[in-house]
């Protein structure tokens, strides 16, 4: 007898409705992601990534005085402790961003004060601690790849100023770090994609924040769900990037390029979404981004790549940029290496994980699914 037969089975939990959530949804209306309720394009244009976090945890966007007091805070959890700086240090330079940001944060979660303490209270301190010292981690793990020594944080620089000043070891030009707010912006939350899930059924079970964030960063480590910022520079990297080549030159040979990947069924990520079905809404805000970056950076070519992949994937298959694609090649110009792209996704998402953990929490239920059995029949042992 198999179940299998007599069961719908909703494989990866496919159109599965499975809670309620009051932080972000797509508005099929207008193709829009909201947060809280505000567009998420509007949020980038207007706010700092402080207050999107803020409204991510309280479900309003701070006052100027709960803004002041919140930043205090963040600031003053910036430095990166002794103990996560030794375990990085464990961590050969060789293994994968990702496999330091992981036990960073277990590290955190390990060594907090409060970390048997899951009351609402605890976790916003939490998140809040996990927000503000997580871009030390990224800064100094690409710091410590290219033999360069780590860079303190300032507490007179915003956060996203300040996360570029620990990465590069100075100043980022004011256009640089609204490219990089906005980016963070943008990525900062998106419902009931693989690692939210992830981070709410470890919730559920009654375990730490940490443990569900690290869990988080697991899921966002598979190819099928992270990655395709870095994998976006990868194919810029591959048809090859040619700092004096006109952008008509270089579009020319992108375009060349994705017409034989698609003859060939190659996949090429940063293109499509699951969710959005007319082009994902959070693109043209982060184009907008890249294309001040190139500006900025005089880099034609890479406007170049970019059009030209973007042509022939739209002519082929009428398929779409996701974020990742103009996220990618932004976070390029801005120096970081590609392998950091998406740790960099993790400091803006830790805001929306920390946010459904927390929702988590405040009603929970364990999430436990059932299985349909379709193994041999029941057997005696010989």
């Amino acid at each position: 007898m198999t179940e299998t037969t007599e069961t719908q089975i909703y494989k990866g939990l496919a159109g599965v409705t499975v809670d309620t959530t009051a932080i972000s949804m797509v508005n099929s209306d207008t193709n829009s992601l909201l947060y809280r309720g505000y567009p998420v394009q509007e949020l980038a244009a207007k706010c700092s990534f402080e207050e999107v976090a803020y409204l991510m945890w309280h479900g309003d966007l701070p006052s100027k005085e709960q803004l002041a007091e919140f930043t205090a805070f963040e600031r003053s959890h910036r430095a990166l402790a002794d103990n996560v700086k030794a375990a990085i240090d464990l961590l050969s330079t060789s293994c994968h961003p990702m496999d330091v940001a992981r036990t960073a944060v277990s590290v955190l979660g390990a060594n907090h004060p409060k970390a048997s303490d899951s009351s609402p209270e605890a976790n916003l301190e939490k998140a809040m601690e996990l927000f503000a010292a997580f871009p030390a981690v990224v800064a100094y793990d690409q710091r410590r790849r290219r033999g360069q020594e780590i860079v303190a944080p300032r507490d007179d620089l915003d956060y996203s100023a300040n996360f570029l000043w620990m990465t590069f070891g100075e100043e980022a030009a004011p256009e640089v770090v609204e490219a990089f707010n906005v980016s963070m912006v943008l990525y900062a939350e998106h419902s009931f994609n693989a690692s939210t899930f992830t981070a709410r059924v470890i919730t559920s079970t009654l375990a730490d924040l940490h443990s569900a964030v690290t869990g988080a960063i697991g899921a966002l480590k598979g190819p099928l769900h992270g990655g395709a910022n870095e994998a976006v520079m990868h194919t810029f990297e591959e048809i090859g990037i040619r700092t004096d080549e006109s952008r008509e030159d270089a579009a020319a040979r992108a375009k060349a390029w994705m017409e034989d990947a698609l003859a060939q069924k190659k996949k090429v990520m940063g293109f499509g979404h699951r969710v959005y079905k007319n082009g994902d809404s959070r693109v043209p805000t982060m184009k907008a981004a890249l294309d001040g970056m190139i500006e900025h950076f005089d880099r034609p070519e890479l406007l170049g790549l970019y059009s030209g992949l973007e042509t022939a994937m739209d002519e082929a298959k009428s398929i779409k940029p996701n974020l990742d694609y103009p996220a990618g090649p932004t976070y390029h110009l801005m120096g970081f290496d590609t392998e950091m792209f998406t740790p960099l996704f993790i400091a803006a998402r830790i805001t929306g994980w920390t946010a459904h953990i927390m929702e988590q929490a405040a009603s929970n239920s364990l999430i436990r699914p059932l299985s349909a059995y379709n193994g041999p029949e029941q057997r005696q042992v010989p």
